[in-house]
């Protein structure tokens, strides 16, 4: 395993927090608009929302993502761990011990992005994403 980090989720703001965050910690940041990766197959409820935000700082790294448009949206509950694999069947191995229980929200594949990615919310309402760069 190569890392573990929190991904914060934000409903439209992820750019505007993740602003803040950097000029508060004095932090690099990333960002990356959904229209930036998908230019015209962008569902339109996810134009100019950020598909990918990383703010670093020394090893430290934070991540933050906007979600589709929701009524339900909770701030406080909005995080996901992130980790990112060695390998596909690591993520595969991880991703199935925690399902146990859970749901499968998205089933690792190889994603349009090139890295093999998938998502489940665990029996203790914790929510995961894992990924593997291939490169």
């Amino acid at each position: 395993m190569k890392t573990i980090n929190a991904c914060l989720m934000f409903d439209g703001n992820c750019a505007e927090a993740m602003k803040f965050y950097q000029k508060s910690l004095k932090a690099d940041l990333q960002l990356k608009l959904y229209n930036e990766v998908l230019g015209e197959k962008t569902p339109q409820p996810l134009n100019n929302r950020v598909m990918s935000a990383r703010l670093t700082k020394g090893g430290a790294v934070l991540m933050g993502s906007d979600i589709m448009p929701n009524p339900d949206f909770k701030y406080g509950n909005n995080f996901t761990v992130s980790i990112t694999c060695d390998s596909k069947q690591e993520a595969d191995d991880i991703s199935e011990a925690l399902q146990d229980g859970g749901t499968l929200t998205m089933a690792n594949h190889d994603s349009f992005t090139g890295a093999y990615f998938g998502m489940l919310t665990d029996k203790y309402g914790v929510d995961w994403m894992f990924s593997f760069e291939n490169k």
